[in-house]
């Protein structure tokens, strides 16, 4: 049987669910009785049955909990404040992969100055740190040639929203200064970069690429951005992310992939993605919720690392899902993903969800990986996908490397269910759009948009949230016990553990593993929690056994 309800009925169903997270509430439905019938209508979309009894004892609660539900959005809580509630990936005794903390990359050697400076556009950060420590380049003339590069492709692939020129050319020429007097800070020294605008900072507009924010400013830095100038780094851009970290489309259009302009870069850390592939920027910041750096890093064959949930402080990022946000680097090439990794990592104080973990890194030196023990998915890879042919040269690569491969399985959960989290989470990130009807300035409207989202997310009853929950701490203990006689696993990096290692908080290294259709196509590494020193190597060894990260796109149009 239908269920027919005019529409003031839906909504004050929506208000008298005692476990919703809000609803849109006005004083006319505030007034709107609550009754046993109404209750019974309610039930039907939560999947309950409670008798007339039974509905007719919550009737005190329910218009006791309505009242409070309007008290609580006249707070105007700001997306920058967490819930008193702070999810923690460690299962019940962990001990950490690492037990010191210690980083050391190699130096490039004898690395010259290219007589045709274009050549830049794709050196790696070390090779340009070579160049800047031994004066053959300086960081204004570095900051300079991709700050012009920025501006020269972003008409056409989009990846820009604010071009940070002014505080680029005061940081580069304090760099200059500084390496000059001999005081060298390390390998980010002079070094550009751009970062998604979901971060913070101070003089430029931070938009999280949305119409409903777009002349929005922050007074304030983000640890990631202070982090890594702190490092000598130089702010030259703020890059594109789909409207509030989903997909690509954003205010100004859609970003593109420098591969092949008809497409998009995906997203969510679309610019990022696509300004490095594109050798505009030596690298960038990217965040990922649900795929937001696995995704444009395939897409466009950038090479970016997922950091443990954690690792690296949100304070000053825009919240999607307080619980699942992460920030990491997408770069040329592994090494570069530790050494920009290494800058940001680590507790500040101001993120309360940050945890303290050693991080211990070395180059990895030659190819091997005997002795290392590696779990593939195996059920993944007996599937027909795009990338499966890749996906299978790519086990046989690591065992001529001499990995051992363990078949390895994920806990049998109902992943995509689980993720109700980052539905009601992000539903309370951006209640006030909902309720003040700022959600209709979204770029997209259509039924799996924010907008549809965001207003469904009140729907949610807060008990099953809960249980949402603590089948994530399920998925946490069951995965620790299969990854105990393991260093870490590979997989496709579109099947179930995008899903799963999201939830979990589990690390990955994604990067390119060939060609599909002229496009590249990629490999996801995942290793333990806070096992990101072991990632990198293992990564980075596969890596130097390749030339996949090695491949530009023409830039022909």
């Amino acid at each position: 049987m239908k269920l027919h309800l005019h529409r003031n009925s839906i909504i004050t169903i929506l208000c008298i669910l005692s476990f919703t997270l809000g609803g849109f509430i006005t004083q006319k439905f505030e007034e709107e009785k609550i009754t046993v019938s109404l209750i019974k209508q309610a039930q039907k979309i939560i999947g309950l049955d409670f008798s007339d009894a039974e509905a007719d004892t919550m009737l005190q609660d329910l218009e006791r909990r309505r009242k409070g539900y309007a008290a609580l959005r006249k707070l105007n809580i700001s997306n920058s404040i967490a819930p008193a509630l702070n999810f923690n990936p460690l299962p019940a005794g962990y001990r950490f992969p690492d037990q010191a903390n210690y980083f050391k990359v190699s130096a490039q050697q004898n690395i010259k100055l290219p007589a045709d400076r274009e050549k830049l556009s794709f050196f790696t950060i070390t090779q340009l740190a070579g160049l800047i420590q031994s004066k053959q380049i300086t960081s204004v003339e570095l900051t300079r040639f991709f700050i012009n590069r920025v501006k020269k492709y972003d008409p056409v692939l989009l990846y820009a929203v604010s071009i940070t020129e002014e505080r680029a050319m005061k940081q580069a020429r304090k760099a200059d200064a500084e390496i000059a007097a001999g005081k060298y800070r390390g390998m980010l020294h002079g070094i550009p970069f751009g970062v998604k605008d979901l971060l913070a900072t101070k003089d430029y507009k931070t938009t999280w690429g949305s119409v409903a924010y777009k002349d929005q400013k922050i007074d304030m830095d983000a640890t990631v951005v202070t982090r890594l100038e702190n490092a000598g780094a130089v702010l030259i851009a703020k890059m594109t992310l789909g409207e509030l970290a989903m997909g690509d489309v954003w205010f100004g259009g859609k970003t593109k992939n420098p591969w092949d302009i008809k497409r998009g870069s995906s997203g969510s850390s679309a610019g990022s993605a696509s300004a490095v592939a594109a050798g505009c920027l030596p690298f960038a910041i990217g965040s990922e919720t649900l795929g937001s750096i696995v995704s444009p890093s395939t897409e466009c064959g950038t090479t970016g690392l997922r950091p443990s949930f954690g690792r690296v402080s949100k304070h000053g990022a825009m919240a999607l899902s307080w619980s699942m946000d992460k920030l990491g680097p997408i770069t040329r090439s592994v090494e570069d993903c530790a050494i920009v990794f290494n800058a940001i990592q680590g507790v500040d104080g101001k993120d309360l969800s940050a945890i303290a973990a050693p991080f211990n890194y070395t180059s990895q030196v030659g190819t091997s990986l005997k002795g290392t023990r590696i779990g593939y998915i195996r059920s993944e890879f007996k599937l027909k996908y795009s990338n499966s042919s890749n996906d299978s040269i790519t086990l046989v690569k690591l065992k001529e490397l001499g990995a051992e491969l363990i078949p390895f399985e994920l806990p049998a959960l109902p992943y995509g269910d689980m993720l109700i989290v980052l539905s009601a989470e992000s539903g309370a990130a951006f209640q006030e759009l909902s309720l003040s009807n700022r959600d209709d300035l979204l770029v997209r409207q259509d039924k799996n948009a924010w907008p549809s989202g965001f207003r469904s997310a009140h729907f949610i009853p807060a008990v099953e949230y809960i249980q949402a929950n603590r089948a994530r701490a399920l998925l946490i203990e069951q995965l620790n016990q299969k990854m105990k006689d393991i260093d870490l696993f590979v997989a496709p990096s579109f099947g179930m553990n995008l899903r799963a290692t999201n939830l979990s908080g589990h690390p990955c290294v994604v990067l390119p593993n060939g060609f599909r259709n002229g496009l590249p196509g990629s490999i996801t590494f995942t290793g333990q929690l806070f096992g990101e020193g072991k990632l990198l190597k293992v990564a980075q060894a596969y890596q130097k056994a390749t030339v996949f990260n090695q491949n530009h796109p023409s830039l022909k149009f």
